[in-house]
């Protein structure tokens, strides 16, 4: 069944209606929705069409490779999958499938700290994985929870920052979203009206493993998915702040990464915390609603700490959409829905086949580019639409 519809697939825009057909809707809304009217999450996309490309010819490009190098590791290819909460709840043991996919790829995958597989088994069966933490604002908690993250043997840790505070819920509520799920008969509807998910995931899930737990969320285990009276922690994460980091980089000897840095000062002063790396992103439109694209700011940052690895997410669904990013400097491009879309639809095959179209892509567009190497690619590569209509 899989494999007649991955025949349908041929670019990451056609996962989201399959996997809106697989899910039930308070799932499929916590991928899909962005905060407030989701004017960063429209904005994420389209300002890739604020860049035009620039190719040029007679280059010979019979020897393209698009390999990369991130903190002294080679992968294959420029592009990763990032952090999504719940993945195991999307499809049977999603977490992994997404993880030991991207390692089958050889491509950078980072293991949310809202998942629900141990992310002790997830290291050992993926073992270049990076993890994502959301760390509260207390010390203690943060090296408990740091020293956990090491001794499960992940080398590289990416310290979310743009979430201080919980986003405003009202697209989840619509849908019938809570964390955790709260039990009701629309709920039930939900899953019961999806018997595919329902007895493919939820049910196969329960029986082999039991009720899922959100296991990462701090250094102890922490509330079911579904519960009407548990709580998540949140606590103190409004106390968060470039101390907290400072202390972080002390405790984690690790490759240490910032993710949602959007301003090229905030930039300066986690390069000279010690930080190894930076993920511009607004978080994939979830965050403060008309949060300036990542795209947007993206090259100001990388010009602001030049040296540095500075990576972005937010918007790419092509192959193209990743070699305007690197011209503009980033060395990784991370993507998040479309492989969360692509496990609900079909499990790990549909990651690797979601991770080939975006291979094949970049492949074919390196040569339409006249390039063989993606470190050929600069500024003179792309140019801002407006650029145009000034010279006019």
């Amino acid at each position: 069944m899989s494999q007649r519809l991955l025949k349908r697939i041929h670019a990451l825009r056609d996962l989201e209606a399959l996997a809106r057909q697989k899910l039930p809707r308070p799932l499929f809304s916590y991928i899909r929705n962005g905060a407030d009217d989701e004017t960063s999450l429209q904005m994420n996309r389209s300002a890739f069409s604020d860049y035009v490309l620039l190719p040029r010819m007679l280059e010979g490009v019979a020897d393209r490779q698009q390999g990369i190098e991130l903190f002294g590791e080679q992968y294959s290819s420029p592009f990763g999958i990032s952090p999504v909460g719940l993945g195991a709840m999307y499809a049977y043991r999603g977490d992994l499938a997404l993880m030991q996919s991207a390692q089958a790829a050889n491509i950078p995958a980072v293991l949310s700290g809202a998942s629900l597989i141990p992310m002790e088994e997830v290291a050992k069966a993926a073992p270049r994985t990076w993890f994502q933490a959301y760390l509260p604002g207390d010390a203690g908690r943060v090296v408990e929870l740091v020293n956990r993250i090491r001794n499960a043997g992940f080398k590289t840790l990416v310290v979310t920052v743009d979430l201080p505070v919980m986003v405003n819920p009202e697209n989840y509520i619509r849908n019938g979203f809570s964390s955790p799920l709260r039990p009701s008969l629309r709920l039930a509807w939900d899953g019961i009206s999806r018997p595919a998910w329902l007895f493919g995931t939820f049910a196969r899930t329960l029986l082999q493993h039991g009720m899922p737990h959100f296991e990462n969320w701090r250094a102890e285990r922490g509330a079911p998915i579904l519960s009407a009276s548990v709580q998540r922690d949140f606590v103190a994460r409004d106390h968060l702040n470039w101390q907290h980091l400072r202390q972080i980089r002390d405790l984690w000897k690790g490759n240490l990464v910032i993710k949602g840095l959007l301003r090229w000062q905030d930039a300066v002063i986690a390069r000279d915390a010690g930080v190894d790396g930076i993920i511009v992103s607004n978080h994939g439109g979830r965050q403060a609603d008309c949060a300036v694209s990542p795209l947007h700011v993206l090259r100001e940052i990388c010009q602001a700490v030049p040296g540095m690895v500075v990576m972005m997410d937010g918007g790419m669904r092509r192959g193209s959409d990743i070699l305007k990013a690197r011209a503009l400097g980033a060395r990784c491009v991370f993507a998040g829905r479309p492989f969360n879309y692509a496990a609900a639809v079909a499990g790990a095959a549909g990651v690797r086949h979601a991770i080939q179209i975006l291979h094949d892509e970049v492949h074919r567009n390196m040569a339409l580019l006249g390039i063989n190497a993606l470190d050929e690619l600069d500024a003179s590569f792309v140019r801002h639409v407006n650029s145009f209509r000034a010279a006019d």
